[in-house]
């Protein structure tokens, strides 16, 4: 850090220097340029007499850049093997969060098989052989209560794991919630389109298609998620995970995820009110997946956004019970949450006596804070050299500035 240090200095008072002297050689060369690319774009995309593409480049992300654009991509189709039996996705469905249903394909069974129930046993019991779990987070609200953990394995991305006790929930109530996709847009803002594949209605194993939203240093990723649930003496095993699927083409963008697993353990709890009644309700969570993007970019943000995003299920949940008091119908969705492979709990462990695995420990001191200090260092330095790239750019160096120190606050917080 120490030689580092000359060098920032020196490369801030280049930058500075640039701002306040800037030869008209560089204007003219600057405007000469942006001529070129604009006639190169106008040659390449319709006309339009109230958009050009350098108006779209110098006003990005204004309602009128965004509304006079007039591209129509060409719609995902997805092929269900059925002769004339065709799902289109189209534009405008996937920027308004829509839900879409094809023909329903009992094929799809074997999609989520009990070796995936075994692992997620051998997760909630902490039995899988894997690394210790390091503590990142414990916060709470009056209805909620959740603690979360990371875990680096030698190969693979950064593991999650959370407990999240929601107050006043029924262990049914909160496996219908998650697995409501067209409810789910209410609550998860970046979910931008979700479609069901298949479904198997002796099973309720389901195969769909979900596109979410990332900030702006990701892209959008598509997602091919098989999903199942096994229900063990009214608690309940859910599985999700990315499948593969020859219906669906893979296209450019938005990039699909191919290493993708969500899972929960659902189940009835005491109340933290001491009552002795069993009236909240448990989740505990196991997730990873790679988006493609450097492992350590992907374990920052997920530090920094953590509590923003969980903060949002709590109200989602208390909306959903009451717009499930109030309406007579299930959702698709929600429906299939219902269609559940009942086991018994003997069976559940004769699945899991065949193999003897060492035991994952939980570390209950929080990550490093040196780690988290350089972090620090590292979004302020990484937003500076954003900042100072930007010439009358899209972005404001305000804004760019006070994301840093937001997000550089939120690391200096306890967990």
């Amino acid at each position: 850090m120490l030689y580092l240090v000359p060098f920032w200095i020196a490369f801030l008072v280049g930058i500075l220097v640039g701002w306040a002297w800037k030869p008209k050689w560089a204007e003219l060369l600057t405007q000469k340029l942006s001529s070129v690319v604009s006639k190169s774009l106008e040659l390449s995309l319709p006309s339009s007499s109230s958009m050009s593409p350098m108006f779209c480049l110098k006003n990005f992300g204004s309602s009128s850049c965004l509304n006079s654009l007039n591209l129509q991509p060409e719609a995902w189709v997805i092929d269900n093997g059925e002769q004339g039996k065709t799902l289109s996705v189209s534009p405008s469905e996937y920027d308004n969060s829509s839900t879409s249903r094809s023909v329903v394909n009992e094929g799809c069974s074997s999609a989520i098989t009990e070796e995936d129930l075994k692992h997620l046993c051998q997760l909630v019991e902490m039995r899988d052989g894997g690394p210790t779990w390091m503590h990142m987070m414990d916060r709470s609200t009056p209805n909620m209560s959740y603690q979360a953990w990371r875990r680096d394995p030698k190969t693979g991305p950064p593991q999650y794991r959370s407990r999240t006790v929601f107050e006043n929930a029924t262990a049914r109530i909160v496996r219908d919630f998650f697995w409501d996709d067209e409810f789910r847009p209410k609550w998860d803002d970046m979910l931008a389109y979700s479609a069901t594949i298949e479904e198997c209605s002796t099973t309720g194993t389901m195969v769909v298609q979900w596109i979410r939203k990332f900030p702006f240093f990701c892209s959008d990723r598509e997602y091919i998620i098989g999903r199942r649930i096994w229900e063990v003496d009214g608690s309940y095993y859910c599985v999700t995970k990315a499948v593969t699927c020859a219906s669906v083409p893979r296209r450019n963008k938005p990039r699909r995820v191919d290493l993708y697993y969500s899972s929960w353990y659902i189940r009835a709890v005491e109340s933290r009110s001491g009552n002795g009644q069993l009236t909240a309700c448990e989740v505990l969570l196991f997730h990873h997946e790679d988006m493609g993007i450097p492992w350590e970019i992907a374990k920052l943000g997920v530090r920094q956004g953590m509590w923003g995003t969980v903060k949002k299920i709590e109200p989602g949940l208390c909306a959903y019970k009451k717009e499930r008091e109030s309406l007579a119908s299930l959702s698709q969705s929600a429906y299939m949450a219902q269609v559940n492979t009942k086991i018994s709990m003997e069976y559940l462990i004769s699945l899991e006596s065949n193999e003897d695995l060492s035991r994952s420990d939980v570390d209950s001191t929080s990550e490093n804070p040196l780690a988290q200090n350089i972090s620090r260092a590292l979004i302020y330095g990484g937003l500076i050299v954003l900042a100072c790239s930007l010439d009358h750019g899209a972005l404001s160096k305000t804004f760019i500035f006070g994301m840093g120190r937001k997000l550089t606050d939120r690391g200096n917080r306890p967990s």
